[in-house]
């Protein structure tokens, strides 16, 4: 049985991330190099989760998709690198909340 957090680290970040590279991508006219640096990652790390080869699960909600879009403007235009750890939290929370993934429920307290 995985715990709480490791549910999240190996499934709910690498599905957020994922988001959050294609919409600073094509949304906010960042290239990797510069999504890689905002988000703390490699640029092949941000390559992977482009193509689609991590963070492979599939967010269809609309009211979280809107909510990363928003985290994705506020990391894009942020010069501050925590910004990055407080928006993962949030949509984590979010996604807590709408039950997205089964065993979440005791994690980000």
């Amino acid at each position: 049985m995985k715990t709480p957090c490791e549910i999240i680290v190996w499934n709910v970040v690498p599905i957020i991330r994922k988001e959050f590279a294609k919409n600073l991508i094509e949304n906010n006219g960042l290239n990797q190099k510069e999504v890689a640096d905002k988000l703390g990652i490699t640029e092949s790390a941000v390559s992977r989760y482009i193509s689609g080869k991590r963070g492979i699960l599939e967010i269809t909600d609309a009211g979280i998709l809107e909510e990363i879009k928003l985290s994705s403007k506020k990391i894009a235009k942020s010069k501050e690198s925590e910004i990055v750890i407080d928006e993962i939290c949030r949509i984590c929370r979010l996604m807590k909340s709408k039950e997205f993934i089964e065993g979440i429920n005791y994690a980000c307290e």
